[in-house]
């Protein structure tokens, strides 16, 4: 990760600031005044630059607001955080309005302070992320019937602004349309801003959505504009719609049907020109039905629904996406792309892949990282995707050892919990084929399905999850997001998760 570039006088800011971040593993880089960090950016290399920038406002040779224009003239997409006294912030909000991206208040609490810093190395890593997908790689792939029927869909939307409502299950890929619809409408020049409203807690989402005036809420030390007004003349993406507060249906309704909205504990309205594409994997008929989604704002959101399909409904796909993740995987290493042998891909077309896309794409980052050789065999597959290979067996008469990791059997790796289910059992192995947690898992949804139990996916399934999200939280000292990282899914998905298991 680049380093973290921290400007001010103070000699004493600097030190705080440099000791608390590498406490937490972020590289930091410091100056004491705004001209060497000018010098410092024009003769860095692209890789070599800030990952943010943090700086105080009163400095000797040039101040922290022109410092600021001049780095947004040269790198629009650099996080700034400006640190200021409470007697410098009325008079610098609205000249950071135009490009900081959060405030600093002195004399500031330092977990705070890092906390803030943290997400804004965050927020940089997914732009950075997302631009390198959009401009480097294609944007959707897909040879099955049913994916061309989405690439003529976004086709025959391109020239047009019309609300978009995407279904289909989770990790199929609803975002990529979207950021599709986007680029090849006439707003492709203005922002596209994403946002999942399942992720974020109900107190904070009318926030986030529609922005803050000061003094709104205890915190609210600064105007802050929302998503709204962040993708004005732009899109706006609105993730999993079907998990959105009922009260906030109901704003969400008036910005459509009128185009204008007020922030949080403001007076003025504010005018919104931003195309809205919403998605969901739920069915939000029978969302409207139970009474949890507003009957007119489905109407309003669902002038043309876009059905995307699983990836269990376009194996033919398996193949060819593979290729892609693993050559993909392998440049954001930095290592020679492997290869994937037929019967390893037969395997994969086998898989119905609950997890859709999203998982292949992390089955074979896995496999960028774990598999041995650079020919991905059948055996070398995760235990995931429910390989259990015979070749061994039927030569010594012993079962096939799960795949390993750093040399550790995986079924000693993990705890010997009876509810836990990472791999898909077509059917009850033969009695004495099993060992460990595995065995123990077969025992206990027998006993549960011969109890009559029908639900005894959900039931496992659920502590399963509980089990792996505790442990993975246990191992980063609840750090969410690193935590997520390990486990190899999304900072949406573990935040989901937790309210869902009721881990909070």
């Amino acid at each position: 990760m680049k380093p973290i570039w921290i400007v001010d006088d103070d000699q004493s800011i600097r030190f705080v600031l440099e000791k608390a971040l590498l406490r937490e593993h972020l590289p930091t880089r410091s100056f004491s005044n705004s001209r060497d960090v000018l010098a410092a950016l024009n003769s860095a290399a692209d890789d070599e630059g800030p990952q943010i920038l943090v700086s105080d406002i009163r400095m000797p040779g040039g101040s922290g607001l022109e410092l600021l224009e001049k780095v947004k003239a040269k790198h629009p997409g650099l996080p700034v955080i400006i640190m200021t006294a409470f007697s410098d912030l009325d008079s610098a909000v609205s000249a950071f309005q135009g490009g900081a991206f959060e405030y600093l208040p002195k004399p500031f609490d330092l977990p705070k302070a890092v906390e803030l810093i943290r997400r804004a190395v965050e927020e940089s890593q997914r732009e950075e992320v997302a631009e390198e997908r959009m401009s480097e790689t294609p944007e959707m792939l897909g040879q099955a019937p049913a994916m061309q029927d989405v690439f003529r869909a976004i086709g025959r939307l391109s020239q047009s602004n019309v609300t978009v409502m995407i279904t289909g299950e989770s990790g199929s890929g609803k975002e990529l349309v979207a950021r599709a619809l986007h680029k090849h409408s006439p707003r492709a020049n203005g922002p596209f801003v994403a946002i999942n409203t399942a992720a974020i807690p109900k107190d904070l989402l009318e926030s986030e959505l529609f922005g803050h005036e000061r003094g709104a809420f205890t915190g609210a030390q600064t105007m802050r504009r929302g998503r709204f007004e962040q993708a004005d003349g732009g899109t706006l993406f609105l993730d999993e719609i079907g998990d959105m507060p009922f009260e906030l249906q109901t704003r969400l309704l008036r910005v459509l049907s009128d185009g204008h909205f007020y922030r949080v504990g403001g007076h003025s309205a504010v005018k919104s020109n931003v195309r809205v594409i919403a998605a969901t994997h739920q069915d939000l008929e029978q969302r409207v039905k139970d009474g949890a989604f507003r009957e007119d704002l489905f109407h309003r959101l669902n002038v043309i629904r876009l059905r995307l399909p699983a990836l269990r409904e376009r194996k033919e796909d398996i193949a060819m996406l593979t290729r892609h993740f693993l050559q993909q995987s392998a440049q954001q290493l930095g290592v020679e792309p492997k290869r994937i042998a037929d019967a390893a891909l037969s395997w994969l077309e086998a898989f119905n892949f609950p997890g859709n896309v999203r998982q292949l794409e992390n089955v074979c980052h896995w496999l960028t990282v774990m598999a041995p050789a650079q020919m991905v065999e059948a055996k070398d597959l995760p235990p995931e995707v429910g390989v259990r290979m015979a070749a061994d067996s039927h030569t010594s008469g012993m079962p096939a050892p799960a795949p390993t990791r750093s040399g550790v059997a995986l079924s000693d790796a993990l705890p010997p919990v009876s509810a836990a289910a990472p791999m898909a059992v077509p059917a009850p192995a033969p009695s004495g084929t099993l060992a460990g947690w595995e065995s123990d898992l077969e025992a206990e949804a027998i006993a549960l399905l011969g109890a009559g139990r029908t639900d005894v996916w959900d039931a496992l399934t659920h502590r399963f999850e509980s089990r792996l999200i505790r442990a993975a939280l246990a191992n980063t000292k609840g750090r969410r997001i690193e935590a997520a990282q390990k486990l190899g899914i999304g900072r949406n998905t573990i935040t989901r998760k937790i309210q869902e298991l009721g881990l909070e």
